[in-house]
């Protein structure tokens, strides 16, 4: 087992935690549907914390497969995914019981609870700008991942996510988690553009 290896074992399962309760939470609110009003909020924010746990994955592939073995960058993973399992259990509410008939609105979920999901989501994707930072500084080959792109979009996705989170006017607070959740579904389609024009991949013919 490489180092890689055996540090996404432990940091691919507190991501995978992360999935699990921002579906498993989705599907409850299903389950209890008839007493739910979804209006649309709440699931924008879902899908924005649903793709940037995907964007950490990709991350994880991109920043720490050469990393060697060491008990400090489990340390590391362990706060920067639990940071963002604190964003992904809050995201939809806790279902009470079956039987009782309270009402869920899930707009007023997503004013009393938008700070703390748009806060942990801001602070995990700081941890790691700050650790490609520090990595940047110590070996000039890591400031080549700094390009005026990815400068953009982590000024654009911190603005953003900020605003989100703290912004005392509602409009304003919309229109940040529209643009941010905009650009991020770019950054999909462009991904996504990418995989085609290289053929997408080929199926495995023949062989043993």
């Amino acid at each position: 087992m490489s180092a890689f290896e055996f540090f996404f074992s432990f940091y691919g399962l507190l991501l995978g935690l992360s999935v699990a309760e921002l579906t498993g939470g989705f599907a409850r609110l299903l389950h209890e549907r008839h007493r739910v009003r979804f209006g649309w909020l709440t699931p924008l924010l879902a899908v924005f914390v649903a793709l940037d746990l995907a964007t950490f994955w990709n991350q994880a592939w991109r920043f720490f497969r050469g990393a060697p073995f060491n008990p400090a960058l489990l340390l590391v993973g362990l706060v920067i995914a639990a940071t963002f399992y604190v964003a992904a259990s809050i995201t939809f509410p806790r279902v009470t019981a079956e039987g009782v008939e309270t009402r869920i609105d899930l707009d007023e979920h997503f004013w009393t609870h938008r700070s703390v999901v748009f806060g942990c989501v801001l602070a995990a994707n700081a941890m790691v700008w700050l650790l490609l930072g520090l990595l940047a500084l110590a070996d000039p080959t890591w400031a080549a991942f700094w390009t005026p792109r990815l400068l953009f979009g982590v000024a654009l996705f911190a603005a953003c996510t900020a605003t989100a989170a703290f912004a005392p006017s509602r409009p304003v607070v919309v229109g940040a988690l529209l643009i941010v959740l905009a650009y991020t579904l770019w950054n999909m389609v462009r991904a996504g553009a990418i995989l085609i024009a290289d053929g997408v991949w080929l199926p495995a013919i023949g062989g043993g």
